[in-house]
């Protein structure tokens, strides 16, 4: 494709000539998923930067130097997969998430935990103990409903489940649990 044609197949398709924009996703759509798969994008998100790309300028309607469209895509793709590769850094993939396996010694810690903190809310005052009952429930007590439940006013719920949370975490800490 020369420099003229381009230029005249980009000033259609920004006129609404949808066999211009096919004419020009056909001949430089190469140019955009050559650029994903240098950031060695899997299939399905190297097709996203291509399509992702042509939306962009379609909405763009207008390039300053539009002989240098090839140049514009790569970069426009380079940018959409580095987009593509940030969201993915910030993901945790399933099967690297162990915390969920049970193992036998993942057990017997969840167990001595759970059992100390059992022993944590049995030494809370009955009305803080009561409060992080129904916090415990699924799904957790309303405050409106707390509030009822120990007759006190709602806006003396959180303060209580503070002294509540407070008294638990020390004596989780004064029996060696670290919370970390």
């Amino acid at each position: 494709m020369t420099e003229i044609e381009l230029i005249e197949l980009l000033a259609r398709a920004w006129r609404g000539d949808q066999s211009a924009w096919s004419a020009l996703v056909r001949g430089l759509s190469v140019v955009v998923l050559r650029v994903a798969r240098a950031h060695r994008l899997g299939d399905a998100d190297a097709f996203d930067v291509c399509q992702n790309t042509w939306v962009s300028l379609a909405q763009l309607r207008e390039l300053r130097e539009p002989a240098r469209l090839p140049a514009w895509l790569a970069t426009t793709a380079r940018r959409q997969a580095l987009r593509v590769l940030e969201s993915r850094r910030r993901e945790i993939p399933a099967e690297c998430d162990r915390a969920d396996e049970l193992t036998p010694e993942r057990q017997v810690l969840t167990g001595e935990r759970d059992a100390l903190l059992h022993r944590a809310v049995a030494q809370l005052p009955a009305p803080q103990r009561r409060l992080v009952e129904l916090l415990m429930q699924d799904p957790p007590a309303t405050h409106a409903e707390i509030a009822a439940e120990l007759g006190i006013a709602i806006g003396s719920v959180g303060p209580t489940r503070r002294r509540a949370l407070d008294r638990l975490r020390r004596y989780l800490e004064a029996h060696g649990y670290d919370h970390a």
